[in-house]
């Protein structure tokens, strides 16, 4: 039972950091995966896949949280004003659905999930760019470790 724990721990790892990466909390899961590939922890296959897994999810909240946005605008411990969804939700707007396969990039990916909640685009459309790119930008690391 030890060894299959063990064997588990690095993708448990991956998942935890992705999905925390993914939220609008800061976390580099790049530099997780990174460091698990080269100390072999796994496969590069599983590796991969938990990542994408839990940053999909963590991404999949931040969509339901856009959902739900009213219900918070305007409280203090709300980290985003009117104002700044306004604004992200106009450049969302602009580019349209297929900015979601950005939505692995630093800074404005997150926002980017969080403003597709916001204005109901498809969950089934949402998960398929978000997951294309999100699962490209581990592939790409991976193969550069």
């Amino acid at each position: 039972m030890g060894s299959l724990i063990d064997a588990a721990w690095p993708y448990a790892v991956m998942v935890v950091s992705a999905f925390v990466s993914a939220t609008l909390l800061p976390l580099a899961s790049e530099a997780v995966l990174a460091v698990e590939l080269s100390r072999g922890h796994g496969s590069t296959v599983g590796l991969v896949s938990a990542a994408t897994i839990g940053n999909v999810a963590g991404s999949t909240l931040n969509w339901w949280m856009g959902r739900a946005v009213h219900r918070f605008t305007g409280r203090r411990w709300f980290p985003f004003s009117a104002d700044a969804i306004a604004r992200a939700t106009e450049r969302f707007q602009r580019y349209g659905t297929w900015s979601l396969l950005l939505s692995w990039l630093p800074v404005i990916g997150d926002p980017l999930t969080l403003v597709a909640g916001i204005l109901r685009v498809p969950f089934g459309i949402f998960l398929v760019l978000v997951t294309l790119g999100k699962a490209a930008r581990y592939i790409v690391i991976a193969w550069l470790i």
